[in-house]
């Protein structure tokens, strides 16, 4: 049967005839961005490219191709078209349930933090001294010396440890207090996005055990609100954006680009990627990811890809809570006391 369009759908991807979905994916969108009207391409070979990523990405209409029949017509529901964002339109932090969040029951509620845990010391300095005097009096009189000897300097070793520490925690007191939230979320108009994640931090991700807020941090050498905020959970950190867009299906690449309904997303952008690198060099050592947190800004749902492995990956506020809590849960709740100094001192709103 001879095939009723102008090019093969694989020759027009570019990609082989055992491609997977992915590498359809991805060829799709290389191509998509010269070819896109926007960009000065044909609308009729975007509209060819985009049925041909249509047919080869849906595992159905592919086997239908491959058996050589005529490509079947995507069918789009027709809806009342609505242009731009409603600014009667006022977009809220979902309220979530705990008990579907994997990581709540797996934390204590959060706690003043301290720079290390000092553990028991009283009552690992009393066991001490059981095991090594107590029971060795039942000996002869030299191996009582020799024991109560050793006795001693574990006991001093631990009481100078004990003191170290409280020393320590009243520093740390003093230069932090029991402060939890670093600066404020920007309170023009349209950073209504940047309000509504500030709270959904503070309503769930503050029960972290240590775990430290920012709002409107500044790249390393800058001194504008570059980041809109930052999670801190021991040596775990997360930058995030806070985006009002279109309701709609949204996605990112690895370089940041962002896709909304399969195609090129014109009204916004991210630098996370960038924001990521700058604070690898800053934190060496530290772990960092990032999150693009999108609510709609009229009437709709906003969809992702949940590929969140990605430098900027796009978020709906459940997934952020649920992807991102899980990964900072999994970090030791223990503060550290440098990364917090640094990741404060980048904060200037």
């Amino acid at each position: 049967m001879t095939r009723v369009h102008e090019a093969g759908y694989y020759e027009l991807l570019g990609v082989d005839r055992t491609a997977s979905v992915a590498e359809i994916k991805s060829a799709y969108r290389a191509k998509a961005r010269a070819s896109h009207p926007d960009a000065g391409g044909s609308p009729d070979e975007f509209h060819r490219l985009r049925l041909a990523y249509e047919t080869l990405s849906d595992p159905h209409r592919r086997a239908e191709y491959d058996r050589g029949a005529a490509p079947v017509p995507i069918r789009v529901r027709r809806r009342p078209r609505s242009f731009g964002e409603d600014p009667s339109f006022v977009a809220t932090v979902p309220r979530l349930d705990p008990e579907t969040l994997p990581w709540w029951h797996r934390v204590a509620p959060a706690c003043p933090a301290t720079p290390e845990r000092p553990g028991h010391a009283p009552a690992a300095i009393l066991l001490c001294w059981l095991l090594l005097v107590v029971l060795p009096l039942l000996a002869g009189p030299l191996l009582v010396t020799i024991w109560l000897l050793l006795a001693t300097a574990v006991a001093i070793w631990l009481v100078r440890r004990h003191l170290l520490l409280k020393q320590a925690r009243e520093r740390f007191a003093a230069e932090f207090g029991r402060t939890v939230v670093f600066g404020r979320p920007g309170g023009d108009a349209d950073q209504w996005g940047e309000r509504l994640t500030a709270e959904l931090l503070e309503r769930y991700l503050t029960r972290l055990p240590s775990v430290r807020v920012f709002h409107g941090l500044a790249w390393p050498g800058s001194v504008f609100a570059d980041i809109d905020h930052a999670v801190l959970a021991g040596r775990r950190l997360v930058l995030v954006e806070s985006k009002t867009w279109l309701p709609g299906y949204y996605a990112a690449d690895e370089d940041g680009t962002l896709w909304r309904d399969d195609r090129l997303f014109r009204g916004g952008a991210t630098r996370l990627p960038e924001a990521i690198e700058a604070y690898r060099e800053l934190l060496p050592g530290v772990e960092i990811r990032g999150a693009l947190v999108v609510y709609p800004s009229r009437a709709g749902e906003i969809t992702t890809e949940e590929d969140f492995d990605l430098p900027a990956p796009p978020m709906t506020p459940e997934q952020f809570v649920t992807e991102i809590g899980g990964w900072l849960a999994a970090q030791p709740s223990i503060v550290d006391i440098e990364v917090l100094r640094l990741v404060r001192g980048q904060v200037v709103s």
